[in-house]
């Protein structure tokens, strides 16, 4: 039996967060019904890499779903969701605030329809506030939620994580509560109602290395140079580029070790951690020419052997292709009927030992309408009525 199985998703967005945390609950075992409007879809469907009309991105975060075209300017497509939410475990919707309500379809009024409803708004900025109604997309929310700054610590600069991490963070901590929330109901009985920011997620995954210098805020607290700029270094080789972490003293005596240059543990400037972190800047230009001699696999062969944390830097073919992948089962190839072949990546989490399957294919824009509605009782005539009204697509 799979985790969510009989959970029922309404699911109301455009892009990533609501899409991406539906998708997880769908591959965990949840029916998932993508509500999309009338004229494109979610715009998901559209951007990046694409065949036969359907997106990667869009495919990547969608599947397991059914797509429900509708017309919620009318009554009609609005009776619909009052129908299926009477009878629906969960809501997602990432739209600004009050949006859903204009449509008579926010969370008091879903909720007054049925009480053990989980309804869950995802929102920019959050409902309230200065910036509670502005538009937000991912970069926004990278550089007021401090991700700009962490990125260019160290550097004197600021830069962005170029992809879509908030809306994927977002999306983990969305699934996350609802979750948390089912579990609420199994022992209550009741439904409630979740608020979520991007900029909330944002800055709650960032603090706790990327904030800890302002964490301690009395005058006596210590400072030291935050991990990124101990752990996060580049390190050129002969041929390449390998990561390394020498994070504790034993790891950096193995480090030299590797290199010969033991002998930098006698130089004032190096000889306990505390000064070395100090000076690691000076550090690593003394040993950055030595590293030059070896190529790849001979540097990371000497620290393997001195027990110090590496690893190549690999691109992406040399990432699909890595045999740990293999072995942790992560990967999967399928066909699509629109997309052709395509490689998906597994959830992460294993279930008594085993990975979920992948969901069905990500649906076409109102693919599913006329099941969906025949599901709620209508005839075909009803059904065609309603298409040709345009409420329904």
């Amino acid at each position: 039996m799979q985790p969510l199985e009989g959970i029922k998703v309404l699911e109301f967005s455009t892009m990533i967060t609501a899409s991406l945390a539906a998708m997880m609950m769908a591959e965990q075992g949840a029916e998932v019904i993508k509500v999309e409007p009338m004229d494109l879809g979610d715009p998901m469907r559209y951007l990046g890499s694409a065949k036969g009309g359907i997106s990667a991105l869009f495919a990547n975060c969608n599947r397991g779903k059914r797509s429900l075209r509708l017309n919620l300017k009318s009554d009609a497509g609005r009776q619909i969701v009052r129908d299926l939410a009477s009878n629906t475990d969960v809501v997602l919707c990432n739209f600004r605030p009050g949006v859903m309500e204009q449509h008579g379809l926010g969370s008091d009024e879903l909720r007054a329809i049925n009480p053990r409803l989980i309804y869950a708004g995802i929102t920019g900025f959050g409902t309230q506030g200065p910036h509670s109604n502005k538009p937000a997309y991912d970069p926004v929310i990278q550089a007021q939620a401090g991700f700009a700054a962490v990125q260019g610590q160290g550097r004197g600069e600021m830069d962005f994580v170029r992809n879509l991490v908030c809306d994927k963070i977002t999306a983990y901590t969305a699934f996350q509560a609802v979750t948390a929330a089912l579990y609420v109901r199994e022992k209550s009985g009741e439904g409630q109602h979740i608020d979520l920011s991007m900029m909330d997620a944002g800055l709650f995954f960032l603090f706790p290395d990327g904030f800890m210098h302002k964490t301690l805020i009395d005058e006596d607290a210590e400072h030291l140079p935050p991990l990124s700029e101990l752990l996060y270094e580049m390190t050129e080789t002969a041929d390449g580029r390998i990561t390394l972490s020498a994070a504790n003293e034993a790891q950096q005596v193995g480090l030299l070790t590797a290199v010969d240059m033991l002998h930098l543990f006698a130089d004032e400037r190096f000889n306990s951690m505390e000064k070395l972190v100090a000076n690691i800047d000076a550090f690593r230009a003394l040993i950055r020419d030595e590293m030059l001699k070896y190529t790849t696999e001979e540097l990371l062969a000497r620290l393997e052997a001195n027990d110090v944390p590496a690893a190549k830097c690999l691109d992406y073919e040399e990432v699909l292709a890595h045999p740990q992948y293999a072995a942790n089962d992560s990967l999967a190839m399928h066909s699509h009927p629109a997309l052709g072949n395509m490689r998906q990546v597994r959830l992460p989490a294993k279930f008594q030992g085993e990975r979920m399957p992948l969901g069905s294919n990500a649906p076409a824009h109102g693919e599913h309408s006329r099941t969906v509605l025949r599901e709620l009782g209508k005839s075909d005539a009803d059904i065609d009525a309603l298409f040709d009204a345009g409420q329904v697509g």
